[in-house]
């Protein structure tokens, strides 16, 4: 038994990295491919039975898992941007919540035919838009920052809304009669805001206490965090059922826009550990579902997903934003966005044997339509967002414009000439003089330490896909690279070379402290700063057949050093230490060139 088991949750983690890697290397959703493979391995070929491997574990699993990944979620959401967005944000969480339960019921009792409590429930077990699959989907669209905070906050905040909506509709469906389904539904949230605003907002403040005076250990960090998260999120719940998500959602945000210590570490902790839960869940979760169950879907549910798609979610969105500052493009994209995720399937199997034992057989069906609703909404939005948000243009496909860390003189020149190829550049500096010299250039800028906490939400990174770290400051260049390898990948994180400079006996900093070196070994700020100072200048050179690489190598010898390259589609490669560019007849080559 015991080696059934382990056999059981290997696979289970085998198939859920696979599945994300690949949707990685196949750029989809990733949710697309765990739920075809939660399919292969639960129904289909039956290598996994959630049921028997976890028994009455199974729930609480479940329940725990998505806290997390709520608290996660609450980690990203910086109370700065409700200064631009909060009125909208506002709502979304709340009229379009309403608009979407009661469209979501009423199509639910008319279209599907659930019984009147089912449809009421489950209406508003819908209203949840999962950041588990928004956030990754806004990671590869990366729109505009308007758009893609407000998507973040609703997609977030929705999730224990829906959840605490469900909780206080089946209390008061449950309980029946309108009198005594008011004070149930007053009194459970009275509850919740009590608890939720108590319990996070204490919980938060204890993790600070105890790491502003270094009463823990780093090494101890991340699992006291995770371990006040889940004794917050199950107090909670014992206090009021499923206002648990709420709490852990509150001390996500108090800790990310507290000042008094830094809780960088354990974002990225919490982003790592829920790649992992979210990928198993959705496993676990499909590989539940019946072949019978889901031959059951028919015309009546494809017509239901249809509603929620193209008439409920649109109408949602451009009521609740009538009167904002959106405007039609930002309201359109929106209108498009609402995939269901883990949450909304989490919820529905919990509540559907919570109804089933309440005497409404006909719940049984909640699972398997929503995971068809799953399926459709993620399938559907996965594939059209990103087309859609490069068509309304507030998003470009494979951005290959630059960050610029430092706008002194040469580094104003290399922006220029990438944005004469029809680049996008932004140049972030601390000094302002550099910064004007920049605009009275044409460049965008942005004045603010590139090390800040927040500079990744400050910053406009429309059609931006890499950055050049280029200050005078090795250990600045190195942090910059670090600070942004989880937005741009660590493939298009650049800085000058910083390896050999040595004090005392003991290197500067190691390898895996900087990003990719650019341009060559030599290509240091002292290198490049006396070589701009000589006299060099930057060569736009258009490589033909008649003068090639080659060509250009034994023209220029040594006195050139190739800086960029232009493909014949516009995308920009940039020449680094650690592997080498073959230019070819067609692209361009930006280089520095002495004596020019």
């Amino acid at each position: 038994m015991s080696e059934s088991v382990l056999i059981g949750l290997a696979a289970i983690t085998f198939s859920a990295i696979s599945a994300q890697w690949l949707a990685w290397r196949l750029k989809v959703p990733s949710i697309l491919i765990l739920l075809g493979a939660g399919l292969l391995v639960g129904p289909l070929f039956h290598l996994i039975d959630p049921d028997r491997l976890l028994g009455d574990l199974l729930y609480p699993v479940v329940s725990l898992s998505v806290a997390v990944i709520l608290f996660e979620g609450g980690l990203s959401l910086r109370l700065s941007e409700l200064k631009e967005i909060g009125g909208a944000v506002r709502n979304l969480i709340s009229i379009a919540v309403l608009i979407t339960w009661v469209i979501a019921a009423a199509a639910a009792f008319y279209v599907v035919g659930l019984s009147l409590p089912t449809s009421i429930i489950y209406g508003a077990i819908l209203v949840v838009t999962g950041p588990t699959v928004i956030i990754p989907l806004l990671q590869q669209v990366r729109p505009v920052r308007r758009v893609s905070s407000l998507a973040r906050w609703e997609g977030i905040v929705n999730d224990p809304v829906g959840a605490i909506l469900a909780v206080l509709v089946s209390e008061a469906v449950l309980v029946g009669g309108f009198p005594q389904a008011f004070s149930t539904g007053l009194l459970a949230i009275l509850k919740i805001v009590f608890s939720a605003s108590v319990l996070g907002v204490a919980a938060a403040a204890l993790l600070v206490f105890l790491l502003k005076n270094f009463l823990i250990p780093d090494h101890l960090d991340e699992v006291i965090t995770l371990m006040l998260v889940i004794v917050s999120f199950t107090a909670a719940n014992l206090i009021q059922k499923e206002s648990g998500l709420l709490v852990v959602t509150i001390i996500g945000i108090v800790l990310a826009n507290q000042k008094f210590v830094s809780v960088k570490h354990i974002i990225t902790f919490k982003e790592n550990l829920s790649v992992l839960l979210i990928s198993g869940l959705f496993i676990v979760l499909a590989a539940r579902l019946q072949l019978a169950d889901l031959k059951q879907i028919g015309w009546r549910e494809s017509a239901f997903v249809a509603i929620l798609i193209f008439f409920t979610r649109p109408l949602a969105i451009f009521l609740s934003t009538w009167k904002s500052d959106l405007n039609m493009r930002e309201k359109t994209f929106l209108a498009f966005l609402a995939p269901r995720g883990i949450v909304a399937a989490a919820v529905a199997s919990v509540f559907s044997f919570t109804l089933v034992a309440a005497g409404y057989g006909d719940a049984q069906r909640l699972i398997p339509l929503t995971f068809f609703i799953i399926i459709c909404t993620v399938t559907f939005y996965g594939l059209l967002a990103a087309p859609l948000a490069r068509k309304l243009n507030l998003a470009k496909e494979n951005p290959q414009g630059v960050l610029f860390v430092g706008a002194h003189d040469w580094a104003r020149e290399l922006a220029e000439s990438l944005k004469r190829e029809g680049l996008e550049v932004l140049m972030v500096d601390t000094n302002y003089a550099n910064l004007s010299a920049s605009r009275m250039r044409g460049l965008a800028t942005h004045h603010g330490s590139i090390t800040s906490e927040d500079i990744a939400s400050e910053l406009n990174l429309f059609g931006i896909g890499k950055l050049l770290a280029l200050t005078a400051n090795d250990e600045v260049n190195a942090l910059a690279s670090q600070h942004f390898i989880d937005l741009f990948g660590r493939a298009e994180t650049y800085q000058l070379s910083c390896l050999g400079k040595r004090i005392g006996n003991q290197a500067n900093l190691s390898v895996d402290q900087c990003g990719r070196m650019l341009f060559s070994p030599k290509a240091t700020f002292a290198g490049l700063n006396a070589l701009f100072a000589e006299g060099a200048r930057l060569k736009t050179t258009a490589l033909t057949r008649e003068f090639d690489f080659n060509a250009y190598q034994a023209f220029y010898r040594d006195k050139a050093m190739p800086l960029f390259l232009i493909t014949e589609d516009k995308k920009l490669q940039v020449f680094t230490s650690d592997r080498p560019l073959y230019p070819k007849p067609g692209q361009i080559l930006i280089s520095v060139v002495r004596g020019a």
